[in-house]
């Protein structure tokens, strides 16, 4: 699968731009605030119907005028394919497939698989444990239509219960039988979303240490695993137990809304241990096993996205970088950065079916 050519109008500081793509190799050349990252940006918003970097529509638009739109060629298996958003101040976003309107965008989730490697990929290790839940969800989300809604409906069930669990002077009676009939809901979405996240952290850990590894060249160690209420306990459980504890505190102390990923360097927490690089590493490592793993499960190559992706690594670490992705694994890639040295070192060790671009105040242009 790959893009061929993709139209922006009024995308953040792009007012009006078509681009034909190589189906291998893109870099996009341009300095800090050009609009380079708002290129790939582009691209992730039509695979996931939102912004990588800001989830409020209104934010996207260019600045003075009052809409976007987004209109991406791609070929994917074996056929033409065209996926259309737009967005206007006071509407609904719409997207489009081969100009059908979509009744619902989780029905889009997965049709264009991607994988994006950011500067702001930082927070999976600085942040909190809503960034690597979000990480987790992202990636299931993208193969299994049925896990996306199962976190839809657990959020929906959890947002009824905590605001119950607000209502001070409810009768108790009615209190209880109606957290017995959300706690019974959260029970069937929580166990069934822990199911499918244990399995995708099993599968992943050995893929993520393997593509570690080689870019370190086998001088580090680095772990992963998945923290949770739900092992070696019953959630059911769980839930009646921490109901004394859940009133006090007006929302739900325990359930997989509460689960989180270890992220460790030769045994210690990585934040706290590892060095920039290491950091960068690490994430890097993490982003090219969500490749595999979602390559494997939907059989097409995800797009990939790598935004100022050399940036803290050393050129040992670049250049295996560099080696990995020119396999026959990957598919289409962008690229950005702004020095152009840095890119040119790399174009045709990768392969020879590359465009280049410069992008300037956000306008796109084909270099030379």
């Amino acid at each position: 699968m790959y893009l061929r050519s993709l139209s922006i109008v009024n995308f953040k500081n792009i007012r009006e731009s078509t681009v034909d793509f190589s189906p291998r190799l893109n870099c996009l050349i341009g300095d800090n605030g050009a609009g380079k990252t708002n290129v790939l940006d582009s691209l992730y918003y039509l695979s996931f119907c939102k912004s990588f970097f800001n989830p409020v529509d209104l934010l996207n638009i260019c600045h003075g005028e009052s809409f976007f739109m987004l209109n991406g060629k791609y070929f994917r298996r074996e056929a033409d394919e065209t996926v259309a958003c737009g967005f206007q101040s006071g509407q609904k976003k719409q997207f489009k497939r081969n100009g059908k309107v979509y009744k619902k965008l989780a029905d889009h989730i997965g049709l264009l698989p991607l994988v994006m490697v950011s500067p702001s990929d930082a927070n999976l290790i600085l942040g909190g444990s809503d960034e690597r839940r979000k990480f987790m969800d992202g990636v299931i989300s993208q193969y299994d239509p049925g896990y996306l809604e199962s976190l839809l409906r657990y959020n929906r069930v959890l947002l009824q219960r905590n605001n119950l669990l607000k209502q001070n002077g409810a009768d108790p009676a009615l209190l209880s039988e109606m957290l017995a009939v959300y706690d019974m809901q959260l029970v069937e979405f929580g166990e069934r979303i822990h199911l499918m996240r244990r399995e995708f952290i099993e599968k992943l850990i050995p893929v993520f240490q393997y593509f570690y590894s080689f870019i370190s060249q086998g001088n580090e160690t680095v772990g992963l695993s998945h923290q949770s209420d739900l092992y070696g306990n019953d959630f059911g459980q769980l839930l009646a137990d921490a109901l004394p504890r859940d009133r006090v505190a007006q929302f739900t102390t325990v359930g997989i809304h509460k689960d989180d990923l270890q992220l460790s360097l030769s045994g210690y927490p990585i934040k706290k241990l590892g060095s920039q690089g290491q950091q960068k590493t690490y994430l890097v490592a993490l982003k090219l096993a969500q490749y595999e793993f979602i390559r494997q499960l939907s059989g097409m190559k995800p797009i990939l996205l790598l935004d100022d992706i050399f940036d803290k690594l050393d050129r040992n670490r670049v250049e295996q970088i560099v080696k990995v992705v020119s396999g026959d694994a990957f598919g289409q890639i962008f690229i950005t950065d702004t020095n152009r040295e840095h890119l040119d070192s790399i174009l045709h060790s990768v392969t020879p079916d590359y465009r280049l671009f410069k992008v300037i105040n956000g306008k796109i242009e084909l270099a030379s």
